[in-house]
């Protein structure tokens, strides 16, 4: 199998997974609704300077684009369990084109999961220049890569059974003391927060109200998840191949 022919059948097989796309991308768009809704006037929510649904909307960008690349460690902790990870192995496929597929099969369910947020925040009034929708949407993307990392690093360490389990609690985990459902702008809880990816996606809303985005802490926090996480997913990876 080529590199080309893997990447169709991957992209295939996620489109398909109709019962993927309802729960992953139609979860999101329902708490949006509920939350954001009722507080659509705010127009300073918990004192950050920002609007209630801008505020909501990117959370839960962040929220739902977590669960979207996370959700590439269960498709190969399935594919470790079948066996497929070892026919691959048996073909051309190199290592680089296998890690590249798995990430833009995260990044497709994670743009369209942030497609239909970005919808559903303008038919409750968001409005935004083009040039910041575009700059928010490149900072949630660079701020998805340690995400597609550890989901790899998931999916090689973890069984079918179990990777559920602890691919909802960290989802869950990450979007709390991220500041994915309010604030996080002070105390200890802010200590923690500044130091996971997950609070600096949710801060890429700040791009909506002529904030600057990221600060310095933000880009190195980021990039040491990313290092740190892509290490662990290529030695998980080596490791089960010496298993095969």
């Amino acid at each position: 199998m080529n590199g080309a022919t893997y990447m169709r059948y991957e992209l295939l097989r996620v489109l398909r997974n109709r019962r993927f796309f309802v729960f992953s991308l139609g979860f999101p768009i329902v708490l949006f609704y509920m939350i954001a809704g009722p507080q659509r006037d705010d127009l300073d929510f918990g004192g950050t300077g920002i609007p209630a649904p801008v505020y909501y909307m990117v959370g839960l960008a962040a929220f739902g684009t977590m669960n979207s690349m996370l959700a590439t460690g269960a498709r190969i902790a399935t594919e470790r369990a079948a066996g497929w990870n070892r026919q691959l192995r048996l073909t051309p496929l190199s290592t680089r084109t296998y890690f590249r597929t798995k990430l833009a099969t995260g990044y497709l369910t994670s743009l369209v999961t942030l497609g239909l947020l970005y919808v559903a925040g303008a038919t409750i009034g968001v409005r935004l220049p083009g040039r910041t929708w575009l700059e928010m949407t490149l900072l949630i993307a660079i701020g998805l890569i340690p995400f597609a990392a550890l989901g790899i690093l998931y999916g090689h360490m973890l069984t079918p059974d179990s990777i559920g389990p602890v691919m909802g609690g960290s989802t869950a985990l990450f979007a709390f003391l991220g500041g994915t459902w309010f604030p996080v702008e002070d105390g200890a809880l802010h200590t923690i927060a500044i130091c996971l990816p997950s609070y600096w996606l949710v801060q890429a809303s700040r791009l909506a109200v002529g904030g600057e985005g990221w600060t310095r802490t933000g880009w190195i926090v980021v990039a040491t998840w990313t290092i740190v996480c892509a290490a662990l997913a290529g030695r998980a990876y080596r490791r089960d191949t010496r298993r095969a």
